[in-house]
């Protein structure tokens, strides 16, 4: 009978939701509470909203509370959803692109058609890429601050790729990680296919609480910590020279693997002024991920890893169980065009680009707290107290504006209400003109 009666009650919790008759944001009864209004034992109260919320319907918030899910926004809109709806403005993904690309590529491809040895690029390539591509991918790490042997430079099909390679090659199942409370969503969608156990590190100013993890260290055994030192996604920040040395010692002693993602690392001021990579303070624990996709174009798929040289082959054994190697044309254009400083010029020219777009939001979000670096892509938004996250995000979607939450980033129990705002996608009028709808919208969700 209890049985019955706690799968009626989820039921009928369910349809009072979805009819909108319990609306978006309502605080719901305590579990005790709950138990005692349907005589239920209380931890058959918990199960009931445990079901709820893997039903997508509610969420629960330590020390807040149990709140009705705001229900016409997708569970874990953000980074990690499919693209955005047509029609809306896109400030939810980041694929930054300046004018006058597809001419390059037009000429690029005229220009490999013209000469070279196409037909060894319809041949298979060596798992890792040519080593005439990997000297090249060498000295393009060497401008960002890294120097690495191309023997222990691999090719992938973008950073993505990277690190699942990575993943796959160097940890097992059941494996710790430490990572940051809030992180790059693609990486938990790796951890969770592999079955890591993903451990939050909480922020600490510019980096992450290396109190916490070295706390962290000594009470679990924690294989590896995945990190993004320069220009983190979403938090913008860049971590100073001794915080990076103090973490490498921590992994040193405690026998870490560290995975360095440096995606968005050519947004930060030049690599003259930036501390050294951690993959160039540990060259032998560290694999460094990168890429072409933000700096030159999302469809390149051209990807970098930098390996210690012990791991080489265990990383060139995953690239062949995946893709094998890198297509020979789009990884041509890439070499081509770091040989000749296309890329340089590109990663310049979109510094400048995320410069001018940080100078719109700061702009069009006067009066909101934000979080950003002055140089990137997206903008972290903390909502004010008791505005709900994903009610300020469907109303967005109502007004024609795609964002994320902060759902998809988060790695521990209690997610924040806060968006991250993406600010490459679209043109600068479009995007000062959405911001200031965030802004409207934040104002109205917080009354």
């Amino acid at each position: 009978m209890a049985q019955a009666r706690y799968k009626q009650l989820v039921d009928e919790l369910a349809a009072e939701i979805r009819a909108g008759r319990l609306q978006p944001g309502t605080r719901l009864p305590t579990h005790r509470r709950l138990a005692e209004r349907h005589g239920l034992a209380l931890v058959t109260a918990s199960r009931v909203y445990a079901e709820l919320e893997a039903m997508g319907l509610v969420s629960g918030e330590v020390g807040r509370g149990t709140f009705v899910r705001e229900t016409t926004l997708p569970p874990g809109q953000g980074a990690d959803q499919q693209a955005v709806a047509a029609g809306l403005v896109d400030l939810n993904f980041n694929y930054p692109s300046l004018p006058g690309q597809a001419d390059l590529l037009r000429n690029a491809l005229r220009q490999l058609a013209a000469g070279g040895d196409l037909e060894a690029m319809l041949r298979y390539a060596p798992h890792g890429g040519r080593m005439h591509e990997r000297a090249c991918i060498a000295r393009h790490l060497k401008s960002r601050g890294l120097v690495a042997e191309p023997s222990r430079v691999l090719l992938v099909d973008g950073a993505q790729h990277g690190l699942a390679v990575t993943v796959m090659a160097l940890l097992q199942p059941g494996d710790v990680v430490a990572v940051d409370a809030l992180t790059y969503p693609g990486f938990k969608v790796l951890a969770e296919a592999h079955r890591l156990e993903l451990v939050p590190i909480p922020a600490a100013g510019q980096g992450p609480d290396l109190d916490a993890l070295e706390r962290l260290c000594a009470q679990r055994r924690v294989r590896a910590i995945y990190a993004m030192p320069t220009l983190h996604n979403p938090l913008g920040w860049v971590m100073g020279e001794s915080r990076r040395r103090r973490l490498v010692a921590i992994a040193r002693r405690h026998g870490l693997l560290i995975i360095e993602d440096a995606a968005y690392a050519f947004l930060a001021d030049g690599p003259q002024k930036l501390a050294p990579p951690l993959a160039m303070l540990a060259p032998e624990t560290t694999v460094y991920v990168s890429g072409l996709s933000k700096s030159v174009a999302t469809g390149l798929r051209v990807g970098f890893v930098a390996v210690p040289d012990a791991r080489v082959p265990k990383i060139e054994r995953a690239i062949r169980s995946t893709t094998w190697c890198t297509p020979g044309v789009t990884t041509a254009i890439a070499c081509a065009w770091q040989d000749d400083g296309t890329v340089a010029r590109l990663e310049a020219e979109k510094r400048q680009d995320a410069t001018t777009r940080q100078v719109i939001a700061a702009d069009a979000l006067a009066g909101l707290r934000c979080v950003r670096h002055p140089a990137s892509y997206f903008v972290w938004l903390p909502l004010p107290e008791e505005t709900r996250a994903d009610r300020v995000a469907a109303a967005l979607v109502r007004e024609g504006v795609s964002v994320s939450t902060a759902e998809p980033f988060a790695t521990s129990q209690q997610v924040p209400h806060a968006l991250r705002l993406a600010l490459g996608s679209v043109g600068l009028d479009k995007l000062r003109s959405a911001l200031q709808t965030v802004r409207r919208v934040v104002g109205e969700q917080s009354y």
